[in-house]
Parts: C-alpha cells; structure tokens; sequence
C-alpha cells in the first residue's frame, strides 16, 4: 500500500480511539513498591444482574482534558483475565490523581458502567519519551505509580480514566479484562497492534516520524507509552466501541480477546461461534493469521467489519515490562531488521514477498486503495444479511465506503464460493474501482463476511442529519442499515456455522 502521510494523520479522523497488549509477570522499574491506592469498589446489586441490566454510567467521558501533559498514562499490561494486576504508569503535573475504570458496552445507551475507582494516588511530572536510535522506538520510561487489582471485574474492554486532582486533567488509558476461554461465544477482538502502529506519542508512529515523513518512521513500536489520539483512547472509540455496544444490547454471549492473545494461545479460539474483527484491524502476526484460519476451517464464523484488514505482517517481542510489548513492522526495509536476518518472516505486507500469503485467501477480499469517499450502493437485496433492511437493489448509502475499502480481486481464486452482496463505485486518486460486502463459505461450515469499508463500525452511530456521534456525514439512513445488517449477522454467526443455515446461492 502506497504511504500517505495525510493518510497516516489518524486516516483525517477528527477523533480516535484506544488499546494494548497482553504480558507476563512485570520487571524492571515496574516491580518497585507502589502507592496504595485506596480503592473503592462500586456495590453490586443482589442477586446480580446481568451486566449489561446493571445502570451505566453518564459520568465517563473526558470532558476536561486540561493542557497537553497535564496527565497521561499507560498500563504495563494490554490484558489481563480477570482479578489479575496491573501497573499504570502516570506522568501529571498534580500533585494527586484518580483512577476510575469504565467497562464499555451497551447500558441502556449510556455506553459504560463504572466498575471501580481509587482514592487520591501521588502524582509525579515524569520525564519526556525515549527514542532508541537503531529503531526509532519510543518509550516512556516511568515508574509504576499503583497497581490496580482487577478482583471482580467482568470480562469486557475497559477504559481506566486518570484524573488530575484539584487541577485541570483527564485521560484515558485502555485495557482489556480478557475471557480465558471462547467456547459457544461469539469473539470480539480488540486490534491492539493497529492501535499502536497509528500512536504518535513521543512523535513516532510506525508511518510517521518528526519531519512528518515515512524516512523517519518507527521500525517498532511499543505499548510502554501513553495513546496520543481521542485522549488516550486510540483508535477505540471510532472503530470499536459501536460494534460492542451493539453485540451487548443483542444479548450474546461474547467474549473478549485482544489480536495479540490470539496469537500467544493457539487453542483460545476454540468452539467460538464466531470471530469479530472492527473497524481497523491492519496489523496481524503470523500466529494470529494462522490460529484464526484454523478456526474458520473447524466452523468459527468470521466478521471482517473494516477494510485493510490483516495487511500488515508483524511479529511481537518483548519490552523491559514484559513480553509481546513491542509490535516490529520493518515494511519496506524489511532487509534491514534484524529478525529476518535470522531467520525470522519478513515483516512486510502480507501479499508482498518473500512468503507472500495475501490477505484475501482469510477474507474474500483484498485491500484495493486510499483515499476514497463514495456511496454504498445495494447489489442484492433479497440477500439474508439484508433482510429487515428494506432495501432495494441500487439503494445508497452516502458517505459509507471510506477512507479505505477491500474489493474481491479479480485475479485470485476466493478461499470458497462467494457473494457479492454490495457493489459501490468509486474513484481512488483517478482510478476507478469498486468496494465490495462479500460472504462465502468453507467445507467446515465456517460462514465468513466482509463488509469492505473501514467506515461499518463508525456508521453504527449514525443517527441524525448530521451524522450523530459517527463523522464523515453519514445519516441516520446509514446507521439503521448498518445496525440491520450487523444485528442480522452477529445473530445468524452467534447461532453455529452460517454456512450450513445460509450456504452460498440457496
């Protein structure tokens, strides 16, 4: 894919979203005695509700960010099974701070429910970033200021808001409480790696350096640092809280997995229904590709609700906190990392050699370009996806297929038989093309959709003329649809192997 640097400005977001990774026991300057942090647990009800039947929580936004560096923070683990510990790591120029974690999800529309809250910590101004000159890699080099006991909290995606003390200051930092099994559930993956690949903390990102240019990118990128975009949320906000709002209120059983716990442990997947991939998930290993593919050939449905999915390939190594802390993505200078001289795969596209394995053989679809905003145009309307939808056939959706899209390619044989299930024109850069919805279907049963536009989970929050909380201007006719569509699916894909109930031409 050609780089663009107004591209890798958040791909023109006004707003993003956040994430990390999951690692072992922690060392290093994270293993000194912490600051008790008095918690505070929030009463539960009893008996006890079902999560999402528990009130949300209106209080959970970051309203007063207060200048840059006010506070800002990190956790020393992007996941953690539930009641295990993590450290943050917290720069702020009050003198005291709080923590306050926020499960998101559905609650009646209020989008998070507050689990737990510390009393006052003491807060520290810490030093800037660190930038390791071989590869460009940034940290932050700070100490642990408390560590949090995730005792009781459910599984779910979490965003642990710090708050300055008596001064202005919010920010949030994201962590998944992650299920240790999947079976008969339908899986959400939170695409860590993608978030960090974007993260321009410290003024690196794995597209961008401080010239602004690719020459002076990262070669590596670590999670040992604060989320620069939507107040360090990353890109979670605009790309996957909307999908997890939605699978809440549905009632599914769901579990929660960040892309780098698929790959760590192979048999995670096993006896999910489903796999869901949101809105921007680029940049996968080999494990994660390989376990995934394993899983769809033993009948897990898989959800591909983005474009340029799995585009990237990566490999994790470790950080001075733990293991799979660092995503390495050498692209273009793949020769130069010192991995692949020894043997390791290159960490260049996934279609590209050496070792090329292009993306559509997992999703039906390819990456075909950037930048593009077009209209979603219905190809077929009788289809079971878009059933309760009342579409018909040339229907269009403005705004819908964007900033990038997928497309079936024309010269490579699917991974099964497949539908086209929307057709959009458009025009990227003076080329004409098209984006394609597609589903097809293997021999284990496994039903697998992509909606080829990065835009579908954005949409999902289109409610008014405006657009409502999604931007790009889609309306509310967008996001019914969109929720149609998605409801349909998840549904369908939560209830066993959609290819033996919906095979491809019945």
């Amino acid at each position: 894919m050609t780089e663009h640097n107004g591209r890798r400005h958040f791909l023109g977001l006004a707003v993003a979203a956040a994430g990390l990774t999951a690692c072992g026991r922690t060392s290093g300057p994270a293993a000194q005695s912490d600051p008790a942090p008095a918690p505070a647990p929030v009463p539960s009800a009893s008996p006890e509700p079902a999560e999402n039947d528990r009130p949300g929580t209106a209080d959970w936004t970051v309203t007063a960010p207060g200048p840059a560096r006010a506070i800002e923070g990190y956790a020393d683990r992007v996941s953690v099974l539930p009641g295990e510990p993590l450290g943050l790591h917290v720069s702020t120029t009050a003198a005291a701070f709080t923590v306050s974690a926020h499960r998101m999800g559905w609650y009646g529309g209020a989008r998070a429910r507050l689990v737990w809250k510390s009393g006052p910590i003491p807060g520290a101004a810490r030093p800037g970033p660190t930038v390791d000159q071989g590869t460009r890699t940034v940290r932050a080099d700070w100490p642990r200021s408390t560590t949090v006991d995730t005792t009781g909290w459910p599984e779910g995606s979490y965003l642990l808001r710090l708050d300055a003390v008596d001064a202005p200051g919010q920010r949030f930092v994201p962590v998944t409480v992650r299920s240790r099994a999947t079976a008969g559930r339908v899986v959400l993956v939170n695409a860590v790696a993608t978030w960090q690949a974007y993260n321009e903390w410290g003024g690196y990102s794995l597209y961008n350096g401080p010239t602004g240019g690719y020459a002076t990118r990262s070669m590596e990128v670590g999670f040992d640092r604060p989320y620069q975009y939507d107040h360090g949320a990353g890109l979670f906000l605009v790309y996957e809280a909307p999908l997890i709002a939605l699978a809440e209120r549905l009632g599914l059983p769901l579990a929660h997995v960040t892309g780098v716990d698929i790959a760590r442990e192979p048999g995670l997947l096993l006896g999910a229904t489903a796999v869901v991939s949101l809105g921007h998930d680029e940049y996968w290993s080999d494990e994660q590709r390989r376990h995934v593919t394993t899983a769809r050939d033993a009948g897990t449905n898989l959800a591909f609700l983005g474009a340029n999915c799995c585009y990237r390939r990566v490999r994790y190594e470790p950080s001075a906190l733990g293991s799979d802390r660092t995503v390495v993505c050498w692209k273009s200078a793949y020769q130069d990392d010192p991995g692949f001289r020894a043997g390791r795969p290159a960490t260049t596209d996934f279609r590209s050699g050496p070792g090329a394995d292009p993306e559509s053989s997992l999703l039906g679809v390819s990456y075909d370009g950037y930048p593009v905003d077009a209209p979603y145009v219905v190809g077929d309307p009788d289809h079971w996806l878009l059933a309760g939808t009342g579409a018909r056939a040339g229907d269009s959706f403005p705004h819908l297929v964007g900033v990038e899209y997928d497309r079936v390619p024309p010269d490579t044989a699917p991974p099964g038989p497949i539908e086209i299930v929307s057709r959009s024109p458009v025009v990227c850069e003076g080329r004409r093309s098209h984006a394609d919805s597609a589903y097809y279907t293997v021999p284990g049963g496994a039903g697998v959709f992509a909606t080829g536009t990065m835009r579908w989970v954005e949409a999902l929050d289109a409610n008014g003329p405006g657009g409502g909380r999604a931007d790009h201007g889609m309306d509310r006719r967008a996001g019914a649809f969109t929720r149609q569509v998605t409801e349909n699916l998840l549904r369908a894909f939560a209830a066993g192997p959609a290819g033996r109930q919906h095979p491809v031409g019945a």
